[in-house]
């Protein structure tokens, strides 16, 4: 069997793509959270809006060049999985952040600090996994954060449902529980993306190792 060193030489231009789209990634759910601290600061959004396009002109670079190269380091299916996975947190992101700009009237006052920090814990993985790959060829490291990633996402699960169900106890105006529910549902699926990346890697690792 080939070592990663084998699939990944230092010029793999896939693998740089990738690693600059998980940057983008992790940038998104950063500025985020960035923005829910203060969604007057229309300065964030337009960060926001561009870390997204560079995203997704990353992926689709990806794309153009899948079609022209006759020869990957990972299969091209794979390339494309973990693109495409990528690809998503930043869209989800995005849409966490619009909605809490539409919803802020509604939310004031609410702490989504636990939700935030999971986010950002997530995409701290995810991007740590992606750059190992340069120079990684040991399943057990990569093993070890993929298991970090799970507990995270584990734990945004539990999370939501105790949040919840403190909704549904009738504290709250319907309008106000509806928004809070919205966006409790959107955070936890960007850890969700972060999840799926993470068993995309561990995959494409036990794959080629």
């Amino acid at each position: 069997m080939f070592s990663l060193q084998q699939f990944f030489g230092k010029g793999d231009r896939f693998l740089k793509l990738l690693e600059q789209a998980a940057q983008q990634a992790h940038e998104s759910v950063r500025l985020t959270v960035e923005i829910m601290k203060a969604p007057r600061d229309s300065k964030k959004l337009d960060e926001l809006v561009l870390s997204r396009r560079k995203e997704k002109k990353l992926s689709e670079e990806i794309s153009t060049e899948l079609v022209k190269s006759f020869v990957t380091g990972l299969e091209r299916e794979d390339i494309e999985t973990l693109s495409h996975g990528i690809y998503k947190i930043p869209k989800t992101a995005e849409k966490v952040a619009e909605r809490y700009l539409i919803a802020v009237q509604h939310v004031d006052g609410m702490d989504f600090s636990r939700q935030a920090e999971m986010m950002l814990k997530a995409t701290d993985v995810v991007l740590e996994m992606i750059q190992q790959l340069h120079h990684m060829n040991e399943l057990e490291k990569t093993k070890e954060m993929n298991d970090r990633l799970q507990y995270v996402e584990g734990e945004a699960d539990k999370l939501l449902m105790e949040l919840v169900r403190e909704l549904y106890s009738g504290k709250h105006d319907p309008l106000k529980a509806i928004a809070i529910r919205d966006l409790y549902e959107l955070m936890e699926k960007v850890v969700d993306r972060c999840r799926d990346v993470g068993n995309a890697v561990m995959q494409v690792l036990l794959k080629n190792s």
